[in-house]
């Protein structure tokens, strides 16, 4: 079963293979990350492990059982209580519930380790495929994203509150609870 594993340097070798493998597939839903990236991988990868280490974000990959990494799972620029939310899934497990099942494991350890409040996400208009997965992962729209944060495309913010209500059903006094019937 894959794993949620916070991002550390022995996963390099993995993501880069992760980024190369799924290169195109990316790129026909949002910018391609550009030779730039291959190019300088471990620079950039060191930057990113120096940007978590700073408590500025928080990097996750979701490994297999095997090692290979199917997904990353981001949340940058954290400052307060809110984050936002970056995510993408191998190509071979898109459409199956993945990247749906992993937002909601991050979310869950944005509140609970990181004592974040609000997550935030913006999706190109033309990744249907994101808008779906924050709309499962209980994301709701909440207006446009400024094109120049998505790479000069249009897109849409979505919003998730993190903070956890209490469920009626175990609350002090609650008749039901109590074994209490209702007629």
């Amino acid at each position: 079963m894959p794993e949620l594993k916070r991002l550390h340097a022995g996963h390099a070798p993995a993501v880069l293979a992760f980024e190369s493998a799924n290169r195109a597939y990316f790129a026909a839903s949002v910018p391609d990350r550009g030779g730039d990236f291959f190019d300088r991988f471990t620079a950039r990868y060191n930057a990113l492990l120096a940007e978590q280490a700073a408590g500025v974000c928080a990097f996750h990959v979701l490994v297999a059982e095997d090692g290979s990494v199917l997904g990353r799972f981001n949340l940058v620029d954290i400052e307060g209580h809110t984050a936002e939310l970056g995510y993408r899934v191998a190509q071979h497990v898109a459409g199956r519930g993945v990247a749906t099942a992993a937002v909601r494991e991050l979310c869950r350890l944005a509140a609970a380790q990181h004592g974040l409040r609000t997550l935030r996400a913006a999706s190109a208009r033309r990744n249907a495929a994101s808008q779906k997965v924050l709309t499962k992962a209980g994301f709701v729209p909440v207006g446009p994203a400024d094109p120049a944060h998505l790479s000069g495309e249009p897109g849409t913010w979505y919003q998730r509150d993190l903070v956890l209500r209490p469920d009626p059903a175990v609350l002090p006094g609650n008749r039901l609870r109590d074994g209490a019937t209702t007629g």
